[in-house]
């Protein structure tokens, strides 16, 4: 049994994926080529975003947002105590302190009423995570925001194709990111990411910092990198949106059949917030025994994955960073969460077998 079953989908698409891949191969232009922009209108069409520039992966993505915000070292950056780590590593690295608030119990997104504490003279954003398909509530995060003059990047490594309030998840803040890492619901076959502004300056100031900060060819206007998104990849993306949109209403399907299952069984599943739409990067139940649950499944060839297992102010890295706050959410959640096999082509006998199994043991 596969925990995402991406040689399925890959069936589903080779003709077109293979055709982009020789388009690719036929051209020599294997880096920056003619199928970059080409997804870059893509994907700023589907989220009605003004601008996308395509970037090497998803951690770069939230790097190079922070740079063409000018985040520098002594800076302050508000972040979820409960994500995965790139989220404030990449803060970390510019010599900014990420700063731990508390997620909510029900979403596991960013709490807007615990945000405003942690603001100080010294906060220059926040970085919302719209962690497992659902968008973080935007509404509120922007008003406090906006109160202290604050931009907010949306880290939407997990939320490509859902939507908060009508609007597409990558179109719901100063700047946004996302990962096309292959077990993203809108994955590649290596790594991927991409940088949305409706911002014009921004977006000029990102496209440099991806070239190494270049504003025409060896003339470096800015400190940058090498973030550059490769034509190969570009084109994979390209064969993959063509299925998106119907692989999002499955995802949909497949979680919608979970949650009846699981209607009278002794776990938590996901809560999706009113006028929100997940894509279920991940379909997360919460139960009190994670470990027998996880053991009992395995014994029965049944894959799981916990996202994630340490909260990150108790990551050794970033223990120096916390300073007492309540962090209680992040750490019962991050206790007790567990993933089960979650794809647009789970079938019904595989999704029976998992349910049966996990009833069995809570």
């Amino acid at each position: 049994m596969q925990f995402i079953d991406l040689k399925k989908q890959y069936q589903l698409i080779k003709d077109d994926v293979l055709k982009e891949i020789n388009q690719v191969l036929d051209s020599g232009q294997y880096i920056m080529g003619d199928k970059v922009p080409q997804l870059e209108e893509v994907l700023s069409v589907y989220t009605r975003s003004k601008h996308c520039i395509g970037v090497c992966d998803g951690t770069k993505a939230l790097l190079i947002a922070l740079m063409a915000l000018d985040i520098k070292a002594g800076d302050e950056v508000i972040v979820p105590a409960f994500t995965f780590i790139a989220t404030a590593s990449m803060v970390a690295l510019l010599g900014a302190v990420p700063v731990f608030v508390d997620v909510d119990a029900k979403t596991y997104n960013l709490d807007p009423s615990k945000l405003e504490a942690a603001i100080n003279p010294k906060t220059k954003a926040i970085i919302p995570v719209s962690l497992y398909g659902q968008c973080a509530d935007y509404e509120a995060i922007n008003a406090i925001a906006a109160k202290h003059n604050l931009a907010v990047i949306e880290d939407g490594a997990q939320s490509f194709g859902a939507t908060y309030q009508g609007k597409q998840s990558c179109n719901l803040t100063t700047i946004a990111t996302t990962s096309f890492f292959p077990s993203k619901p809108l994955g590649c076959y290596g790594d991927g990411g991409a940088v949305f502004t409706n911002n014009d300056e921004l977006a000029q100031k990102i496209r440099w910092i991806r070239v190494h900060g270049q504003d025409k060819r060896y003339h470096h206007a800015i400190l940058g990198l090498n973030g550059r998104l490769d034509t190969l990849q570009a084109g994979i993306l390209l064969a993959k949106m063509r299925v998106f949109a119907h692989e999002v209403k499955l995802r949909e399907q497949v979680a919608m059949r979970y949650n009846a299952l699981f209607k009278d069984a002794n776990c938590v599943t996901p809560f999706i917030a009113e006028g929100n739409t997940s894509v279920y990067a991940q379909y997360t139940l919460m139960v009190e025994d994670r470990d027998g649950l996880i053991q009992h499944l395995k014994s029965l060839g049944i894959p799981t994955a916990v996202h994630y297992p340490i909260p990150l102010h108790k990551q050794p890295i970033f223990t120096h960073n916390y300073h007492g706050q309540d962090l209680s959410v992040s750490e019962k959640t991050a206790a007790k969460v567990v993933s089960l096999p979650m794809h647009p082509y789970l079938d019904h006998a595989t999704q029976d077998r998992i349910v049966a199994a996990v009833k069995q043991f809570i």
